[in-house]
């Protein structure tokens, strides 16, 4: 399973490690010291390997239950999230077939398609809204371009980008992808800038202003009938009793952007989740625990190794208590969180 590195959201964990380097380095320095002038001191460690061997075994033990139960909870996580992303991921394959039918329905003005298709080939929604940022030069001349659509161009651009299942895609093709996974940067891009919401600010909120350029009725009257049957796919509670009009578009696209959109976001990240760098931390604190707690001194008792390998071998066990008591209920927390 692939793990992610240090976030932000780890950084609380920074300030114990760091102390407790500090703390091995001054407790190798100062039992090296005393070793140098006390003989026995020597034996003394020795003795002592057989209660870091349980206090390490015990540790180890620890942290494999912990690290087992975050694993089992990510997976009990997944599993709940597959149910209802496969539910939100069909309401969006539904909503964007709508979408299709629409963008080549008649209902737009003679000229628009061939403007933004043809003459602003590889303009995308997200271009547009993002200009400022000049990453796109198409989309500062499409700003700068007397349009004579009424700002429709707006509304079919973004109903393209709810096509897109890359925020880089250039161009929509014919037959339209449905993946298993929504890409998560599309889906944000989606959020970011509220696709969806342009249905219901064209044909609700400001619809008589528009409703000049969107001749509705020039939408097939079978075509009609697939998009409410689409619609009832998606929500049959929702839209029951509704019928093909500027209403029924309104509600659509208020519905997808407050409602369909957050969920498959979160249900994406769900499926997306990994172990934290946190769950990294406790996998070395796991590693170094039985190398240094368990196997080195094991050896020393077995070889008679030299004692400078109990003097690091113990400040290193020292040093990873502390670490544990530092941050183990910050980590628990956070594991019961996920």
């Amino acid at each position: 399973m692939n793990t992610k590195s240090f976030t932000k959201k780890d950084l609380h964990i920074l300030f114990p490690v760091v102390i407790s380097g500090f703390l091995c380095i001054g407790l190798v320095v100062l039992m090296t010291k005393k070793y140098n002038v006390v003989n026995s001191f020597g034996d003394k460690l020795g003795d002592l390997a057989p209660v870091f061997m349980t206090l390490s075994g015990f540790l180890a033990l620890t942290i494999i239950g912990y690290l087992a139960f975050s694993v089992l909870n990510l997976k009990n996580s997944r599993k709940s999230s597959i149910s209802t992303l496969n539910l939100v991921t069909d309401k969006m394959h539904n909503f964007r077939s709508i979408v299709q039918l629409l963008l080549n329905s008649k209902m737009w003005m003679d000229g628009l398609k061939t403007t933004i298709n043809d003459e602003f080939e590889g303009l995308n929604f997200f271009d547009l809204k993002e200009f400022y940022k000049g990453k796109s030069k198409l989309a500062i001349e499409f700003l700068q371009e007397n349009h004579k659509y009424g700002e429709t161009e707006n509304l079919y651009l973004e109903m393209k980008s709810l096509l897109m299942t890359n925020p880089k895609q250039k161009r929509i093709p014919s037959n339209l992808d449905f993946p298993e996974l929504y890409n998560t940067d599309i889906i944000k891009k989606w959020i970011h800038h509220k696709c969806g919401s342009g249905l219901w600010y064209f044909f609700g909120y400001k619809y008589t202003v528009f409703k000049e350029f969107l001749k509705l009725e020039l939408v097939y009257d079978r075509h009609q009938d697939k998009i409410m049957k689409l619609a009832n796919a998606i929500d049959s509670d929702y839209f029951e009793d509704s019928s093909f009009n500027e209403v029924f578009l309104s509600r659509l696209g208020e519905y997808m952007n407050k409602q369909v959109l957050p969920k498959l976001h979160q249900n994406n990240n769900n499926m997306n989740t990994s172990l934290s760098g946190s769950m990294d931390l406790m996998f070395v604190i796991f590693i170094l625990l039985v190398v240094f707690g368990i196997l080195l001194p094991i050896f020393h008792l077995i070889f008679t190794m030299p004692v400078i390998l109990l003097i690091i071998s113990y400040s290193i066990i020292i040093s990873l208590i502390f670490l544990i008591l530092s941050c183990f209920y910050q980590l628990l927390i956070k594991a019961m969180e996920n």
